[in-house]
């Protein structure tokens, strides 16, 4: 059941879609501090899941979280907050419930951190809406919460294969290069992404003539060959006279405004900007449609940055720093006063001041834009979204975004913000797959070898192992490190074979995506999900399950030939790659072994990835492609770990078409106890055991 309970004026986020029930008496789970203040007990056993992204593990508890938008790329242990956030979370303990706070601005989540038997929440201003779940588990309280706040976006298929990023591919010939060298070295890839040195001057929806005089060419002839380019949109629009974007944003009041009424100025790549007013509905639309400038040279992707919003500085808060700072030159500066100065520079980035002085032109009123600040990602991207429905209507575009709120999920995905290229942020990616897809973000993944810093070949041999599984699969990294294209390093053929499992495992893990989102529920899943009477399962930050069928436990600590991992039940040890011979494919590497319950030391080299069966299950697969357009889904070969017989449904449509719900996309597989193959449902599949 859910119930709602609203307290003084709460803004409406639109993070709501579903069905509820009105609460007026006390609530239940939760006791009522007052002041916009809720706590709880703990006990000791209890574990808590969610909040989305986030630093930590798969259980909150023992640290304090504040869900407040934040550009953090260099992001450690200690954050606090990162670049999304998602109130809500699940207590599993004596007493099972979610909560989802809906409150736009701060809110903070004290999980057992100072009082580690307490868990307290609290917002910043009394105004705001709970929700209060209960259900029989974890997965059915998840399952109401989805259905609460509306089914999760599906993207192309496309969007499903490998994509190549880089800050920045800076002309066309470079992005043919980076096409030609992948096609060289038998890698698959389906899209390259455009970082801000594609645009003119770094303005949005605007193409640098000399460095792109083809873009719909360019575009067109890299379809050819099964690579889609997939180009970054940022917040803010340059202030630049002559600049259609900027000129009729200022002539229709399309964007945020300062205390005094006149356009906020702030400045990210361009310099100075103004910021579009995405909670507005009418600048939401004028601003969406400039997608159609892109839409129109063929682009069939996008991905909105920068839109926590960042901000480098203000025009108010530059001009009163440089007042500060003259007044240091005739210090000695002592260490407390070089302190301060270096503050005055450090504190210009996303200053919190400066979020307080522009304001939303909202359907309720004017509203200052701190208390509504983790929604303006969530309406960026949700303008985009809006205009594909009204320009593509029947054909699915990608998007993704790197700021969000719960609501979000409905009109894109995300990646998980700027990361490093740390053995710990493998792991951290991990974590955060099972609490963002909790909060409805299905279609994720992280920048695989990280994004700042220099990478290593066996840092990014770990990471893409893990990443095949995730439904967004793209390196990417940024201007001045090394560069981490698969082609540059010396064991191409480990690449090749990694890449290409991904492809071999698309008919599973795009049959599971479409299964979870089709039916709120849940693509990645902690193993206590699976196995809710497992006490140890309750304990395991470091494996999960993906899809009913398959358990992963990635390898991600330097120079590790292998990791411990833990099986709930018998399971089939499956291992793809290692001693292969270049050419060959990827399925011909196949391993299988049937291991007992327990604990197990396994082997795992760097070119080798290796997950796990459950019994009764299967996964289908094929034999791989140079991109999703070459895979083959009607002529598969099955995994599987029969023990006496078991079903399997498979979903597959056109990969374009919206036509989510038409029962002619399932498949319904039965093995039975002779092992031999029964098919009910979509025409033309033929299915073999591997």
């Amino acid at each position: 059941m859910i119930r709602k309970k609203s307290y003084g004026h709460p803004f409406d986020t639109e993070a709501v879609v579903g069905s509820y029930t009105p609460l007026d008496g006390p609530l239940p789970f939760l006791t009522e501090e007052g002041g916009g203040r809720f706590s709880c007990p703990l006990d000791e056993d209890a574990v808590v899941y969610g909040l989305g992204e986030n630093v930590r593990g798969i259980n909150k508890r023992g640290w304090i979280y504040e869900n407040a938008c934040s550009d953090n790329p260099n992001h450690r242990e200690d954050a606090r907050s990162l670049y999304g956030a998602h109130n809500f979370l699940v207590v599993d303990g004596a007493q099972r419930f979610g909560v989802f706070v809906d409150y736009p601005g701060k809110v903070t989540f004290d999980v057992g951190y100072t009082d580690s038997s307490v868990l307290t929440i609290q917002t910043e201003e009394p105004d705001l809406t709970l929700y209060l779940i209960d259900g029989d588990s974890p997965e059915d309280i998840i399952r109401q919460f989805r259905s609460l706040v509306g089914r999760s976006y599906i993207p192309p298929k496309w969007a499903f294969g490998y994509g190549q990023s880089r800050w920045s591919y800076m002309t066309a010939d470079e992005v043919r290069e980076v096409a030609a060298r992948y096609r060289e070295a038998g890698i698959p890839l389906d899209a390259i992404y455009l970082d801000i040195d594609y645009m003119e001057g770094y303005k949005d929806f605007t193409v640098n003539q000399d460095a792109f005089p083809d873009l719909s060419g360019l575009s067109a002839e890299l379809k050819e060959q099964g690579i889609r380019l997939v180009p970054i949109i940022d917040a803010g629009v340059k202030i630049e006279p002559g600049y259609p974007v900027y000129e009729e944003g200022v002539r229709q009041g399309c964007f945020c405004k300062d205390e005094d009424g006149a356009d906020f100025v702030a400045a990210v790549w361009p310099g100075r900007v103004h910021f579009p007013d995405v909670l507005n509905e009418d600048a939401r639309r004028w601003f969406g449609g400039y997608y159609k400038v892109l839409l129109e040279q063929g682009i069939e992707g996008f991905w909105n940055d920068m839109n926590e919003p960042a901000i480098f500085y203000s025009e108010k808060g530059l001009e009163n720093a440089f007042a500060q700072i003259d007044t240091y030159r005739t210090e000695n500066l002592d260490i407390h006063t070089y302190g301060a100065l270096q503050g005055l520079v450090a504190g210009l980035k996303n200053s919190p001041e400066d979020y307080r002085s522009f304001y939303h032109r909202h359907k309720d009123g004017l509203v200052r834009h701190d208390r509504v600040h983790n929604l303006y990602g969530y309406n960026m991207t949700r303008a985009a979204g809006e205009a594909m429905e009204a320009l593509e209507p029947e054909k699915r575009i990608l998007l993704f975004s790197r700021s969000s709120y719960i609501g979000m999920h409905r009109y894109g995905g995300i990646w998980t913000g700027d990361n490093l290229s740390w053995w710990s942020h493998i792991l951290l990616n991990l974590q955060m797959m099972p609490s963002l897809n909790m909060c409805g973000f299905l279609y994720t993944g992280a920048d695989l070898g990280g994004f700042g810093g220099d990478t290593t070949e066996d840092l990014l041999l770990r990471w893409m192992a893990l990443g095949i599984f995730t439904p967004l699969m793209r390196n990417h990294s940024a201007t001045g490190t090394r560069r981490q294209e698969l082609y540059r390093f010396p064991h191409v053929e480990a690449f090749r074979q990694i890449v290409s499992l991904r492809y071999v495992l698309l008919p599973y893990l795009y049959s599971e995506y479409m299964k979870a989102a089709l039916g709120d529920g849940m693509y990645f899943r902690p193993l206590a999900f699976a196995y809710p009477e497992d006490a140890f399962a309750r304990r395991v930050e470091d494996q999960l399950m993906v899809g009913e069928s398959v358990m992963i436990a990635p390898v991600y600590q330097q120079n590790a030939r292998g990791r411990y991992v833990y099986l709930p039940e018998r399971m089939k040890l499956v291992r793809f790659g290692g001693s292969h011979q270049a050419g060959q494919n990827v399925l011909e590497t196949v391993q299988e072994e049937l291991l007992e319950p327990g604990h197990h030391y396994i082997d795992v080299a760097l070119d080798e990835v290796v997950f796990f069966l459950r019994p009764g299950h299967l996964v289908p697969v094929s034999r791989g492609g140079r991109c999703v357009a070459d895979v083959d889904f009607t002529h598969l070969k099955l995994l599987g770990y029969p023990e006496g017989g078991c079903p399997y449904e498979l979903y597959d449509d056109d990969g374009f078409r919206k036509d989510y719900d038409d029962p002619a996309h399932i498949t319904r597989i039965r093995v039975d106890g002779s092992g031999a193959i029964h098919t009910e449902g979509t025409a033309g599949k033929e299915i073999q055991w591997l």
